[in-house]
């Protein structure tokens, strides 16, 4: 069942365009198939009817034949006469009086025609036109009173062979049907071509929408060219539904900025009373301290949690600054490892070329960079396992690589973790964060004109790659 699932998943049998398609050809399929049908339903009736009234005529005829044929013979000589004059190869005549053939058609005599008097001898015929099928062949009978100048004669029977004509209409119809299956293919294929273009600014319309960002949701406007007036509709209900977002987001950006900044202050105040408390109070108790480090402690990563929500708001309203110079990436990279040795406990393994490596970047943001890349990779990997930081340049950028032997980053969540607020599975870290890292990272490196991105297999370690411009030493 599950194998069927994903074949309709992979032949799209599901999608709007396999479902037109499908409807379509069907209603189409039921149209050919119901003209099909009634054609050869009416050519079956024009047939029948128009032989009928050929048997009706054949029989006003004989009774004339046989009376111009009576004037010049005897009775019977008048009836074989007649008999002989109006049947052909497809036509057969006989006449019974008190029971006994009198005259008959030659062909009744020989061949398969025989088993017409078989027939009527077991049936007995209609006085009027009937269609019987026996021998694999359809034959048109009847049986009239033969009243010639108000004498009776007998019985009149003629049996008109219309195999020929069905079977010509059989192969007729099992032509215009192979035709019809033809065209319905032709028609298959042409509708499909025909919905998928149909469908391509819907297609169109679905990308855009993936390609839509909450930083650009003031940028982004969906525009579909040569689009159906119903999705020209859609497009501007969703685009005005965008501006409403827009008017939210940065409704929400403007609240997190101003609680930010108001919270920050008081808040460092605190801190700094608690951690002069803790330096002094030597008269403090192990529980009064424990407690007292502790609320030290969260007031510090608060005060962190709402450094790092200023910062993004103010990346966000472009206010975040960059002073931006030509720096000698070599020796740089030392002086930040330097750096992070003083409060980090892990190993760390550095990499750098002979060449000098310059990159046009902002000290201090590419400083706080490389901390917060180094602090996440201690997080997950934990300081008994080395990180690795190398340092190379190709195709005119910097490259710096920080690697670790971490549990690794699931392929589904490598292209979010970089959004706000997002966080890894709780087992996968050795120690709490507040999910803003690596946006601020990802926000720092493209500020600065670079890129981040991201390598990872479970049970081997993940390696941030953050790409810089060049610059002139």
């Amino acid at each position: 069942m599950q194998r069927l699932s994903l074949l309709g998943q992979r032949l799209g049998l599901r999608s709007l365009q396999m479902q037109l398609t499908v409807g379509v050809t069907a209603m189409a399929a039921l149209g050919l198939g119901g003209v099909a049908l009634g054609l050869g339903l009416y050519l079956d009736h024009v047939i029948v009817v128009s032989h009928k009234k050929q048997v009706q005529n054949l029989a006003q005829r004989f009774g004339e034949t046989v009376e111009i044929y009576s004037d010049m013979t005897t009775p019977n000589m008048a009836l074989e006469k007649a008999v002989v004059h109006l049947s052909t190869g497809d036509t057969s005549i006989w006449v019974v009086q008190e029971g006994e053939i009198v005259a008959r058609s030659e062909a009744l005599t020989m061949g398969s025609q025989k088993d017409v008097l078989l027939i009527a001898a077991r049936e007995e015929l209609a006085p009027y036109p009937k269609v019987y099928d026996f021998n694999n062949g359809y034959w048109i009978m009847c049986g009239t009173p033969l009243i010639i100048n108000k004498m009776d004669w007998g019985q009149l029977n003629i049996a008109h062979d219309i195999t020929g004509a069905q079977g010509m209409l059989y192969r007729l119809l099992w032509t215009l049907g192979g035709a019809s299956v033809f065209s319905l293919g032709l028609m298959c294929v042409a509708i499909a071509i025909y919905i998928r273009q149909a469908l391509k600014p819907l297609k169109t319309f679905g990308y855009l929408t993936d390609q839509l960002s909450a930083e650009q949701l003031g940028q982004d406007i969906i525009t579909l060219d040569h689009a159906p007036s119903e999705l020209k509709t859609l497009e501007n209900a969703f685009n005005r539904m965008l501006h409403r977002f827009h008017e939210s987001w940065e409704h929400q950006r403007q609240f997190v900025g101003h609680v930010s900044h108001e919270l920050r202050t008081p808040l460092t105040i605190v801190s700094g009373y608690l951690q002069s408390t803790l330096r002094r109070g030597s008269n403090l108790s192990d529980p009064q301290r424990e407690a007292l480090t502790v609320a030290s402690s969260e007031a510090r990563r608060t005060v962190q949690l709402l450094e790092d929500l200023l910062e993004l708001a103010r990346a966000d309203s472009g206010h975040l600054h960059f002073r931006q110079e030509a720096v000698v990436l070599n020796d740089f990279l030392w002086e930040v490892v330097e750096m992070s040795r003083q409060y980090s406990q892990g190993e760390i393994k550095v990499s750098t070329p002979q060449t000098v490596v310059v990159a046009q970047i902002d000290r201090d943001r590419l400083k706080q960079v490389l901390l917060n890349l180094i602090d996440n990779a201690v997080k997950y990997a934990g300081v008994e396992e080395p990180i690795q930081i190398t340092l190379s340049s190709e195709a005119g950028q910097a490259q710096l690589q920080v690697c670790d032997r971490g549990p690794g980053i699931p392929l589904t969540q490598q292209q979010r973790i970089f959004e706000r607020f997002y966080r890894l599975d709780e087992s996968r870290c050795r120690s709490g964060g507040t999910g803003l890292g690596l946006s601020i990272v990802k926000t720092l490196v493209e500020g600065m004109g670079g890129q981040i991105t991201v390598r990872s297999t479970l049970g081997e370690g993940s390696t941030f790659i953050v790409t810089l411009p060049l610059g002139k030493a």
